[in-house]
């Protein structure tokens, strides 16, 4: 059973989307198995996008995902990871296919209302960041 890790961003949580976007996760059969919001420190985003620290939009990306609360989630589910990326969108809202929760939802490149792992070895990495094993609870998929 794959993992992946999603975030709200600090956009999402402020525009009260939090539920509505988890609600859009449940709702395509994906499982909550750890949940918690957090609120980043500079040092931790950049800790956590250290591979775009030589990129020109790391310094603004960091100080955008230390600017609030976010709220973690790892999901679990057949082929997780890339159900998330379609259901997610393009990073672009402008350029997300239309139903995605980032043409729904997103304001903009940076301000795009969530984040999702994009590999299995960078979700294995995501996931080991924000959680210890004690906060996810992984079910078999045909408990309630």
């Amino acid at each position: 059973m794959e993992q992946t890790l999603t975030i709200i961003k600090p956009d999402g949580v402020a525009r009260g989307l939090t539920g509505r976007i988890l609600e859009a996760l449940e709702n395509e059969g994906m499982k909550i198995v750890g949940t918690k919001m957090v609120q980043l420190t500079k040092r931790g985003a950049e800790g956590f996008y250290q591979v775009h620290r030589h990129q020109p939009f790391f310094d603004s990306l960091t100080t955008y995902m230390s600017s609030g609360p976010v709220v973690l989630a790892v999901l679990e589910g057949e082929g997780i990871i890339e159900r998330l990326r379609q259901l997610m969108g393009a990073t672009d809202p402008q350029k997300a296919a239309p139903g995605t929760l980032r043409h729904r939802y997103g304001l903009s490149i940076q301000e795009n209302v969530i984040h999702g792992s994009d590999s299995l070895d960078t979700a294995r990495w995501e996931i080991a960041y924000f959680f210890s094993q004690m906060e996810i609870h992984s079910r078999p998929l045909n408990s309630g």
